[in-house]
């Protein structure tokens, strides 16, 4: 799915113009590959290493289990060229860089200038969070915060987007006719919609009912109260910034819900002086082109910021800004993205135009 959006971006973009693009693929071998501008071409062996290592970059959205398996052997074999990839396998290794420009782009030229060759695309819900408040962090406001998110199917995968389809047309059948009926009862309705929920669900992706629900945990069970998704925020968020040395503390819960695509976060950020409000929403409003400060009104936030509002938009919403009662060091937020444009392919293509541009 990632791969998919990234081609459409190269092809908006142009970038099929600026580099020899060859197609690899694990299962499609043979097959036409897209095209974005360079004509007919064939799929080739993405387990072919001699073919790879002929390659001067390489991006691969092919998932963790495969860049486990090749990238190794390639390095071994004395491969020097540049790794951009969109699986979480090598991110927080040392000799990678979370590649996120807009926000970190001096931590990514002063690697490029120590030699690093292995660039990764950053967890969708952390990139997204650094795109909408990164102003904050890089003026050295944020002593710490917290990010309650709302993570939608598309993080787990085109699959799990089906499935959620299914299950809604699911309780919509459960209802039957009743819900054409406008003088039925609300909670006759509710009664068939809850037992379809409890009891014959499509799940066999999700595990679980989403559709007329949510689900409070992703990713997998660390043992000691966290899940895998939650340790991202601090871990990756404070690579991506440069700051694993002296980091800032960001941690949360991570909640997945029955939105198609576009992650949402509700965050609280302690900063470490009193401001004003004028003053925290041009810093967030100034970070870089793709911040859309939202106005903290009812009518706006529901027509600009919802998942709805930003699918398949570059713009990341933010909106919701105010201070806290506990005093005015204390701020909210709301924001949401396209998960799989920042969260997921477009740092991937920036960064091989940054490569080619060099």
């Amino acid at each position: 799915m990632v791969g998919s959006v990234l081609v459409e971006r190269m092809r908006a973009e142009g970038d099929g113009a600026v580099v020899e693009p060859r197609f690899f693929s694990t299962t499609q071998a043979g097959g036409a590959a897209p095209d974005v501008g360079q004509g007919a071409a064939r799929v080739g062996d993405a387990n072919d290493l001699d073919a790879l290592a002929r390659c001067d970059i390489l991006v691969s959205c092919q998932g963790g289990d495969y860049t486990e398996a090749v990238h190794p052997q390639l390095r071994a074999r004395g491969w020097g060229g540049h790794w951009i990839d969109a699986a979480s396998a090598l991110r927080m290794k040392h000799e990678s860089v979370i590649i996120l420009d807009p926000v970190n782009r001096p931590v990514i030229d002063a690697a490029l200038a120590a030699g690093r060759r292995d660039w990764i695309g950053g967890n969708c819900t952390v990139s997204l969070m650094l795109m909408a408040f990164g102003g904050l962090f890089r003026a050295g406001l944020v002593e710490w915060m917290t990010t309650m998110t709302y993570q939608a199917a598309s993080g787990a995968g085109a699959r799990e987007m089906r499935e959620l389809l299914v299950q809604m047309g699911h309780l919509r059948d459960a209802a039957g006719g009743l819900l054409d009926d406008p003088a039925s009862a609300i909670l006759d309705i509710d009664r068939r919609a809850s037992a379809a929920l409890r009891n014959d669900m499509p799940a066999e992706r999700l595990g679980f009912p989403l559709a007329g629900s949510l689900l409070p945990w992703i990713d997998r069970d660390l043992g000691n109260g966290y899940s895998r998704e939650e340790l991202k925020a601090g871990a990756e968020g404070n690579k991506i910034l440069g700051l694993s040395a002296a980091p800032v503390p960001i941690d949360g819960l991570c909640v997945r819900i029955g939105a198609m695509r576009c992650h949402s976060q509700a965050v609280t950020i302690k900063l470490k002086r009193p401001m004003q409000l004028a003053e925290v929403e041009r810093i967030i409003a100034g970070a870089h082109e793709w911040v859309r400060l939202v106005p903290n009104e009812r009518e706006a936030s529901l027509s600009e910021l919802t998942p709805a509002a930003v699918t398949g938009k570059l713009d990341v919403a933010v909106g919701r800004v105010r201070h806290l009662a506990m005093g005015d060091d204390y701020i909210t937020a709301f924001t949401v993205g396209d998960q799989l444009l920042w969260g997921a392919a477009e740092p991937l293509r920036r960064m091989l135009r940054l490569l080619v541009g060099r």
